[in-house]
């Protein structure tokens, strides 16, 4: 039998920062995988460890990233870096000064229904690949579950088998930001989708309870994809189906989510509901602390603008003197 190969001095400097951070009490699936990814970036370059010349390198695999992203992986792997200077002094640290500067928030494209049908309608078209059998029906409940519930990236990655509650109707979306769950009821037309989702599957995959939801084979029988797979997915959807705003950008993955938050309050002033006690409902159902957190979310697009007023001149126009235009 041939001998085990040993882990470099970096992949065991990894293991023992991730065991750290977890023993912590910090969930750093992220700061694992481009750690991780990292340390195969140096292996594959032939390198022994960690250098100035090599992180350089790998920084500028990521130039098509936003700032704040390129700087969020800086910034932690200079902290695995001073980390490990703990027990390896000699080790290689990046300098503060070389860390991405920090951009303003970007406004986020609101996505509307209609745009939205277009990229169901081509997803729906997508062919099977070798390591993704149920490509097709996967990226189609992305879409709905991102667009109807909110959800982050993360925790639709993260949804199980086991996940799944009455009768298919409700998610349990465990541990998420700031280690929060929470149940999230599905509409009729989400659960129908959901529905027909589960039925494909089960013909690719077993009903194991502790299957990821959205699987592939790519490292396994049912293996989840990964953050960067399905987000780069669901980015060619949003070309396909030329989902841009009146600026010509194309939206996020994230801005799924703000556009929930947004749908959701047009609903409301579409239905005469009142906007001020569903707040706290929706906080509640997007895994929000208060209403001062959904409220990030909520963004004066113009058809909220029109609904407002006319809601406003619905109540109080009488009290304004003037004829009406």
């Amino acid at each position: 039998m041939s001998k085990a190969k040993t882990p470099s001095r970096l992949a065991r400097a990894i293991a023992r920062y991730l065991t750290h951070k977890s023993a912590l009490g910090h969930r750093c699936h992220q700061a694992a995988w481009f750690l991780r990814r990292l340390r195969r970036y140096v292996q594959t370059g032939g390198q022994r460890d960690l250098n100035a010349r090599t992180f350089d390198r790998w920084l500028r695999s990521f130039q098509d990233r936003h700032p704040n992203t390129r700087r969020t992986y800086y910034r932690s792997v200079r902290l695995f870096c001073l980390y490990r200077r703990r027990h390896e002094p000699g080790c290689f640290v990046p300098s503060a000064e070389g860390m991405p500067k920090l951009q303003p928030y970007v406004t986020p494209v609101i996505v509307e229904p209609v745009q939205v049908a277009r990229m169901l309608a081509l997803a729906s078209q997508l062919p099977k690949a070798n390591g993704s059998p149920l490509r097709a029906p996967v990226l189609r409940l992305a879409i709905v579950l991102l667009y109807t519930c909110g959800l982050r990236l993360g925790e639709l990655r993260r949804l199980t088998l086991g996940d799944i509650e009455q009768h298919d109707t409700v998610l349990r979306i465990r541990e998420s930001k700031f280690h929060k769950s929470r149940l999230v009821p599905l509409s009729p037309t989400a659960t129908r989708e959901f529905q027909n989702y589960l039925r494909a599957r089960r013909k690719v995959f077993a009903d194991d309870p502790r299957t990821p939801l959205l699987c592939n084979r790519h490292c396994g029988p049912a293996h989840a994809y990964s953050q960067p797979g399905l987000q780069h997915a669901i980015n060619h959807l949003f070309e396909a189906a030329e989902v841009r705003d009146e600026q010509g950008r194309r939206p996020r993955v994230h801005d799924l989510r703000h556009s929930f938050a947004v749908q959701a309050l047009i609903r409301w002033y579409q239905n005469g509901a009142d906007v001020q006690s569903c707040l706290p409902k929706l906080a509640l159902y997007m895994g929000h602390v208060s209403i001062e957190s959904s409220a990030y979310y909520l963004h004066w697009v113009p058809t909220l603008q029109r609904l407002a007023s006319q809601r406003f001149e619905q109540h109080f126009g009488h009290l304004i003197p003037g004829e009406a235009r």
